[in-house]
């Protein structure tokens, strides 16, 4: 195998600080053409060091997660996006349960025009940013906070959620594997978001198309177990049977 070239090195290191590359962007900074950035992104996800994207390639690996802060960066148009359209299928005068993600975070945003809403969540980033919303109840579940994100995770958490039946929940995943499994890095994570699931009349999955191309350890539960997917992209053709046959309802945020 050749060895790392220098501008090698410093596109990894650009993938480590932002989450993301991107190849016109990587073309225009180092002077030379798509072609040649393409070729350094192949020997780089060759090699384990990054994996490939839609325009270009992201710093991960099966087993480790974004920086929460990094995250917020990837993708961020498309989120927002999807976070307008969920919050369109909330109706007034509902309950709701949010979990940890920066794209559930784009919901709350977008719900803060909402009235009469019951809102548990334990992401305390959904919390800040609710919690001056008018005609607004907002509840967040007791036990750890993440330090890396601001998650309220543990078996307290998961027998707090327990306690109630709420009308929606608002989940984000870290990955969707082809056969429709829905992932997550940390199992203490996954625990609460089973019990969201579970405890929800409408579940409604949030994520955007870079999900469909990463993996992750920890298995959360089946796409089929969703009522609603709001996405960027129209899915992947496996996964776009599995929903139609399990009747769950594909949303594609800003599509005509």
């Amino acid at each position: 195998m050749k060895p790392v070239t220098p501008r090698q090195h410093d596109i990894v290191d650009r993938a480590r600080q932002q989450g993301r590359v991107i190849v016109e962007e990587l073309a225009e900074h180092f002077k030379v053409t798509p072609q040649t950035i393409r070729k350094d992104l192949n020997e780089l996800c060759d090699r384990g060091v990054l994996q490939r994207i839609h325009g270009g390639g992201v710093h991960v690996s099966g087993v480790t997660n974004y920086a929460y802060e990094s995250r917020r960066t990837l993708a961020a148009a498309e989120k927002k996006r999807i976070g307008t359209e969920a919050a369109s299928l909330i109706p007034d005068n509902s309950s709701l349960l949010i979990n940890i993600g920066t794209t559930t975070e784009q919901v709350a945003y977008a719900l803060r025009g909402k009235r009469g809403l019951l809102v548990i969540t334990n992401n305390i980033n959904v919390v800040n940013i609710l919690r001056g919303a008018p005609d607004m109840e907002v509840i967040v579940a007791g036990g750890v906070v993440r330090p890396t994100d601001g998650g309220v995770v543990g078996e307290v958490t998961v027998d707090f959620i327990r306690q109630f039946k709420m009308d929606y929940a608002i989940i984000g995943v870290s990955a969707i594997d082809e056969d429709g499994s829905l992932l997550d890095y940390d199992y203490r994570e996954v625990k609460v978001a089973q019990a969201i699931i579970e405890n929800a009349r409408h579940t409604i999955l949030v994520a955007d198309s870079t999900k469909y191309e990463r993996s992750a350890p920890v298995r959360i539960g089946h796409i089929s177990q969703l009522s609603s997917f709001v996405t960027d992209q129209p899915l992947p053709k496996g996964l776009a049977a599995i929903c139609a046959e399990s009747g769950v309802n594909v949303v594609v945020a800003g599509a005509e």
